[in-house]
C-alpha cells in the first residue's frame, strides 16, 4: 500500500491504474432479493413525476400534494416537515398525503395547517386533521379531485420510498397557471427528500462460499454516482453507520465510492470498521478539514468489480447505482441481523476514538513474512489524531521506533503477544498512547496481516542456525533451514533427496536408500568427486562402513516422522538440516 505525498494521508491502497476486468469473470451481478445487507438512501429534490402552477396565487390558501408509492413494505415511519419557504407562514395551506397507510409523522413550524391523510399518524400541535381524501385509482383523479375541491393545485409531487420529506410552503406567481405533472420533475424549490435505494445488486465468485455460510468472508460493497456532467454538485455528504461487531471481523468488508474526479467526499462515520477506497477527494468529518487525494477507480461495472477482487474480497454483496447527491446515508448491516430502525437520519461523527482505529485500519500499515511482522506508519499521516506518543503492539515492551518522519516496528511473529490461530494469519493489536494536557490514553486497534504461503529456504554456517549466510564458503559446513506456513494446517516437513550439482559433472544424491531423514546431518566430502571412479567407490565404501554413526553431527534431536505417523506438528513450526558438511570447488 503506497502512501501519498505527505502530508496526505494514502487512501487505502493508492495503486493507480485500471484493474484487469478478466479478474471479474463469474461474477454476474443479479438484484439482492434477500435481506439486503445495507440500508442506503440518498437526498434528492428530483422527483419520479410532478409540478407547479400559480392557480391559487391570490387565494386564502395554498395546496400541496404528495403521492407516495412504495417499492416495497418499508420498516421506517415516514417523516414529514413542513416549514416555510420564505422565513414566515403566509397563509394557511392544506397538505394531501396518500402513503398506502403508512406510518407517518408529521411536523410543521407553519400554524393553521389543514392535513388530509390516510397514514396512520402522529400530528403535532399546530395541524388540524381533515376528512380523510377520497381513494384514487390514478394520478389523474386525485388531481381532479384536488383542484374540484381547493380550486387548483400549488404544487404535486410523486414520491418513491421515501425516508423523509422536507416540503416548504409558499407561491411562486411566475409558475404556470395549471399543475401539469411532467416526468423526471425538478421540485428543488419547495421540496427536498430522502429516498431509499432498493435495486442493489451482488454476486461472488463461484468458487466462494456465501457469507451466510462463512461470515469471515471478505465482502465488498459499492457504490457508484451517476455521471451527470450538467450537476452542481461538488461535495457529497456520507454518512455511514456499522453494527457492532468482533475485533477479528473490523476489516472483512470494503467500500468502494465512485465518482467523477472533481468531487469530494465528506465522511462521516459511526462505529465502522472498515476499508473503504474513493475516487475523487476526500475528508473526515467533522475531526478534519484535511481535503485527501482518492485513487483513480474505474468507471464501469466490470471494472469495479475486477477492483473489488484485485483487493481479496471474493464478494461484491451490494452494488448500487444512484444519482449524484448531496446527502448519502448509508448502514451496513449483519447478515444475521434483523434491521434496526435508525433514531436519526444522520449517525453522530467520529470520536477522538473512533478516528484512530479508522485510520490505522483504512492504512493498513503492517506486513507478515513467513517469521516476521513490520509496521510502518509515516507521521504525516497521524496528523488528523495529533498527539501520538508512542506505539506498541500487544506486548506494551513492544515499542516502535520513532524519528522524524516515521514510526517502525520489526518483530518475529513469536514475539510481541501475537496469536497465530486464525487460518494463515497473525493477529496482534496496536495500541496507540495518546497525551491530551497531562491526560494520557490509549486507544487499541485490532489487526490481522497475512502470512505468505511460501516455502523458506535460508542457509546458516553453524547448527544454531542464528545468523544467517548469503554466500556458500569453501571447506565449511553449510547448514539449510527450512520453514513453511500453510493456513496453520499441520505439517511435517522431510527431507526426502538431497542432491550435489556441480559444474560439468552429473548431479550426485548424497542420501543412501535408507535415508536420515529431516533431523540427520548429511556429511560429505567433495574430495572424493577429484579421484577417479574406481578409487571413490573404493574409499567410499570404507568410509560408510568404518566411520562411527556418532560422528554424524545433527542439528535437531527430532526424529524424523515414519511415512505412516501422522502429520501432528504445528504449520508455524520450522525444520532444519543441513545439506553438506563440507564443500571444496
Amino acid at each position: 500500500m503506497g502512501p501519498h505525498a505527505a502530508p496526505l494521508l494514502p487512501l487505502l491502497l493508492a495503486l493507480l491504474g485500471r484493474p484487469d476486468a478478466g479478474r471479474a469473470e463469474g461474477c454476474d451481478l443479479q438484484p439482492v432479493t434477500a435481506e439486503p445487507p445495507i440500508t442506503l438512501s440518498y437526498a434528492t429534490s428530483t422527483v419520479p413525476r410532478g409540478c407547479v402552477s400559480s392557480s391559487l396565487v391570490g387565494t386564502d390558501r395554498e395546496v400541496h400534494v404528495l403521492s407516495v408509492k412504495w417499492s416495497k413494505v418499508s420498516a421506517f415511519p415516514l417523516n414529514v416537515f413542513i416549514t416555510p419557504r420564505a422565513g414566515s407562514c403566509t397563509k394557511p395551506a392544506v397538505l394531501v398525503l396518500l402513503c398506502a397507510r403508512c406510518l407517518a409523522t408529521i411536523t410543521s413550524s407553519c400554524p393553521d395547517l389543514l392535513v388530509r391523510t390516510d397514514a396512520h399518524h402522529n400530528l403535532g400541535t399546530t395541524m388540524t386533521l381533515g376528512p380523510e381524501p377520497p381513494m384514487a385509482t390514478s394520478e389523474g383523479q386525485l388531481l381532479a379531485w384536488a383542484r374540484g375541491t381547493y380550486g387548483g393545485i400549488t404544487s404535486y409531487s410523486e414520491l418513491r420510498d421515501p425516508r423523509w420529506v422536507q416540503l416548504r410552503l409558499g407561491e411562486d406567481a411566475s409558475s404556470p397557471p395549471d399543475c401539469v405533472p411532467q416526468e423526471h420533475f425538478d421540485a428543488s424549490l419547495h421540496l427536498e427528500t430522502e429516498v431509499f435505494f432498493h435495486g442493489m445488486k451482488g454476486c461472488s465468485r463461484r468458487d466462494t462460499q456465501s457469507t451466510r455460510d462463512n461470515p469471515s468472508t471478505r465482502a465488498a460493497h459499492i457504490i457508484r454516482l451517476q455521471p451527470e456532467p450538467s450537476s452542481l454538485v461538488t461535495e457529497v455528504n456520507l454518512s455511514l453507520s456499522c453494527p457492532e461487531r468482533p475485533a477479528s471481523n473490523q476489516s472483512n468488508q470494503l467500500l468502494i465510492l465512485q465518482s467523477r474526479a472533481n468531487l469530494t467526499w465528506s465522511l462521516s462515520v459511526n462505529n465502522c470498521h472498515i476499508q473503504f477506497m474513493a475516487s475523487g477527494n476526500y475528508r473526515i468529518a467533522p475531526v478534519s478539514s484535511m481535503v485527501l487525494t482518492g485513487e483513480l477507480l474505474p468507471d464501469t461495472e466490470r471494472g469495479l468489480i475486477a477492483k473489488a477482487f484485485e483487493k481479496n474480497y471474493s464478494i461484491v454483496a451490494s452494488y448500487s447505482v444512484i444519482p449524484t447527491s448531496t446527502r448519502v446515508s448509508l448502514e451496513i448491516q449483519e447478515h444475521e441481523a434483523v434491521r434496526r430502525v435508525p433514531t436519526t437520519p444522520t449517525p453522530p461523527a467520529p470520536t477522538a476514538y473512533s478516528l484512530p482505529s479508522m485510520l490505522l485500519l483504512t492504512l493498513q500499515p503492517w506486513k507478515c513474512t513467513d517469521d516476521t511482522m513490520e509496521i510502518i506508519i509515516a507521521r504525516s499521516h497521524l496528523e488528523p489524531i495529533k498527539d501520538v506518543v508512542n506505539i506498541t503492539l500487544r506486548d506494551i515492551s513492544c515499542q516502535a521506533e520513532k524519528n522524524a518522519t516515521h514510526f517502525m516496528l520489526k518483530t518475529p511473529l513469536s514475539h510481541c503477544g501475537t496469536s497465530l490461530e486464525s487460518r494463515g494469519h497473525a493477529n496482534n493489536e496496536l495500541i496507540l498512547n495518546l497525551a491530551k494536557g497531562t491526560v494520557l490514553r490509549s486507544v487499541r486497534v485490532a489487526f490481522q496481516c497475512k502470512i505468505p504461503r511460501e516455502l523458506f529456504l535460508r542457509l546458516f554456517p553453524t547448527a544454531a542456525f542464528e545468523a544467517p549466510q548469503t554466500e556458500l564458503e569453501i571447506n565449511k559446513e553449510t547448514f539449510v533451514q527450512a520453514s513453511m506456513r500453510w493456513e496453520d494446517h499441520p505439517a511435517d516437513l522431510q527431507l526426502k533427496e538431497c542432491w550435489l550439482v556441480a559444474p560439468g559433472r552429473e548431479p550426485v544424491l548424497l542420501l543412501q536408500d535408507r535415508g536420515l531423514g529431516l533431523a540427520a546431518v548429511l556429511g560429505i566430502t567433495f574430495g572424493a568427486f577429484l579421484i577417479g571412479a574406481l578409487l571413490t567407490a573404493g574409499l567410499w565404501y570404507i568410509y560408510s562402513h568404518t566411520r562411527p554413526i556418532s560422528k554424524l553431527q545433527p542439528v535437531s534431536s527430532t526424529a524424523p516422522a515414519s511415512e505412516s505417523s501422522s502429520t501432528n506438528h504445528s504449520i508455524g513450526s520450522t525444520q532444519s538440516t543441513p545439506c553438506s558438511t563440507s564443500s571444496m570447488a
